[in-house]
């Protein structure tokens, strides 16, 4: 749970340049089997679409102002990104323009944030060059 509050962070700091989307999969610790012990959700295996709504509900009251998005019971998406368990994306224009590594040891908040960093650093400058350009003269 210490990276999800961590991730709303990150969608709360840069809200005004990126929108945030959670892709909810497969649980990755169902009660009834490889559970974790700090779970703070007793959530079965996911038996049918509606039961990975249910939790995708839970999901949703952790990152409030994040839109959140469920996966079929093909695990499509999961199998398109590799995100079992979990992972970090960047998306412009359609496009993967960061790719954090798997986790839970490849996640790696920090490298989010700097990317956010680095891409309101550019938006500023540009934002910038862009008043200061000289007016082109009229015909």
């Amino acid at each position: 749970m210490a990276r999800l509050k961590a991730f709303q962070g990150v969608v709360q700091q840069n809200a005004d340049i990126a929108d945030s989307v959670v892709l909810y999969i497969e649980e990755a610790h169902p009660s009834d089997g490889w559970m974790s012990t700090d779970a703070p959700y007793q959530i079965p295996k996911h038996r049918c679409l509606e039961d990975r709504l249910k939790a995708a509900q839970l999901m949703h009251l952790e990152v409030p102002g994040c839109l959140v998005v469920v996966d079929s019971m093909e695990n499509s998406s999961n199998a398109a990104y590799g995100a079992y368990f979990d992972r970090l994306y960047i998306l412009q224009e359609g496009k993967i323009v960061y790719q954090g590594r798997r986790g839970p040891e490849g996640y790696r908040i920090s490298e989010l944030r700097d990317w956010l960093d680095q891409y309101r650093e550019r938006l500023l400058l540009w934002s910038a060059l862009k008043v200061r350009a000289p007016l082109s003269p009229g015909p």
